[in-house]
């Protein structure tokens, strides 16, 4: 297992459907703390929580959390990243796993293992991870995110339509199909710290436009992404008042068991 990478954690105050969500309470604790505590049980060497905001900072310090403030006017986590492996000075070819703050629920197994498929996959610039779909609604469901690989798991498509499409299946129903394997891309990226720093000057593509998905400009570039399979899933991460009591009830029997 490689044990020579860093998590960082974006955290904005400013989130559109939940203001103020790093700092939320969840069992007692701030939702970004629960976050930063499953990144500490990945085995990463460093784990860094990346805000432009005071309020946040202070409590990340206050948790014992090594803490980097960063500039206000970056449009995604991914750029936050950049300019926290600037800041820090990181090696060309160090991994940086982008863990999300709303995601309290991650298994530090899979924390760990985007960072490890990154370090063996010489070729690629960014590696990611999917899990099988076995369930047609969430197949044909544009929320749920699906990913084509070659033979030697590098992505050669993401799309939120039900890829590869299956001629003969599809056309006759919405279910899955008995020929081909379809795969939800889970989003937690490793990428590698120089690379970083070409990705925040790119500017969108037309097909990360179009499917609203930002690793299609990876692909438009000509890099290589390569994508790990595993049959471990988590819940999804908090966005509405409705995901803090889903949540908060998860993390509390989780408590209960251990």
């Amino acid at each position: 297992m490689n044990q020579d990478f860093v998590v960082v954690i974006p955290a904005r105050f400013a989130a559109t459907r939940l203001p103020g969500k790093p700092l939320r309470m969840l069992a007692g604790k701030p939702l970004i703390q629960h976050v930063w505590e499953r990144a500490c049980e990945s085995g990463a060497s460093e784990v860094v929580v990346a805000t432009d905001d005071q309020r946040i900072f202070d409590a990340a310090r206050g948790f014992g959390a090594d803490v980097c403030r960063t500039a206000s006017s970056h449009p995604s986590g991914t750029d936050r990243l950049a300019e926290v492996a600037q800041v820090r000075n990181f090696d060309a070819q160090r991994i940086l796993v982008n863990l999300q703050g709303d995601e309290p629920l991650v298994p530090p197994s899979l924390i760990a293992q985007v960072a490890d498929d990154l370090a063996a996959a010489q070729e690629a610039a960014v590696a990611t991870l999917c899990t099988p779909i076995h369930d047609a609604a969430e197949l044909f469901d544009p929320h749920a995110v699906k990913v084509v690989r070659d033979q030697r798991g590098y992505a050669l498509y993401f799309s939120r339509a039900p890829i590869p499409w299956d001629r003969e299946t599809f056309s006759l129903a919405k279910a899955l199909s008995q020929t081909v394997t379809h795969y939800r891309h889970i989003g937690l990226y490793a990428y590698r710290a120089g690379f970083l720093q070409e990705y925040r000057n790119w500017p969108a593509c037309d097909l990360e436009r179009s499917e609203a998905l930002e690793q299609l400009r990876v692909l438009w570039q000509g890099y290589r992404i390569h994508v790990g399979v595993t049959q471990e899933r988590f819940a999804a991460g908090v966005d509405t008042e409705a995901d803090l009591a889903r949540v908060e009830n998860a993390l509390l029997s989780r408590n209960k068991k251990s």
